[in-house]
């Protein structure tokens, strides 16, 4: 009997370190965007994304604190939060999405791979629906993923007074750079 108790617990423990090692996390991931405007240039970079990817399954989930972006002018990062994207009352922007050819990842490799994302990304209360193309690199223990999509602020609900409005972009890029390492107990 105690043989057989030995064996389902190391069945188990094998099958729980199976499934963490699938799961990848990072509490400091890069986020930035860019808007090429004709009269100053907008950009602004937030590296306190919080993402986890599960590799069996495809499944990630992002989320991005507003007030960590950091603008080059500090009136800049005030209008952002205050005006644009009223960041205490929205205080995170979301994503939850899959990677929908998981079948061509073999995290078991070191390659770059392309990967196709669908998801919903979540700012200003507003939900859109998102299919971008990136990279997820799997590379020394970690994945390494990247890509960049545009978005709109009307797309958000997001009003750009009229005054400002043809100092900002019509499209802005946002692009996305992740180093993820394997989820353990230790990770939270």
């Amino acid at each position: 009997m105690k043989q057989l108790i030995l064996a389902i617990a190391l069945v188990l423990i094998t099958f729980a370190d199976v499934v963490a090692q699938a799961r990848y996390f990072t509490k400091t991931g890069h986020i930035w965007f860019f808007s090429d405007a004709p009269l100053e240039d907008i950009e602004a970079h937030n590296k306190k994304v919080v993402s986890v990817i599960d590799m069996s399954t495809g499944e990630m989930v992002f989320s991005v604190p507003m007030k960590e972006f950091q603008f080059r002018k500090s009136l800049m990062q005030t209008h952002f939060n205050e005006n644009y994207v009223e960041s205490d009352k929205y205080p995170k922007a979301t994503f939850k999405g899959k990677i929908t050819n998981m079948e061509t990842v073999d995290i078991s490799r070191e390659a770059a791979y392309q990967v196709r994302v669908k998801g919903v990304l979540n700012i200003h209360g507003k939900d859109k629906a998102i299919d971008t193309v990136g990279t997820l690199e799997v590379k020394g223990g970690r994945l390494y993923g990247k890509s960049t999509f545009s978005v709109t602020p009307q797309e958000f609900d997001i009003v750009i007074p009229r005054l400002v409005r043809n100092n900002i972009a019509r499209r802005i890029d946002i692009t996305v750079d992740i180093v993820y390492a394997p989820l353990t107990g230790n990770s939270l």
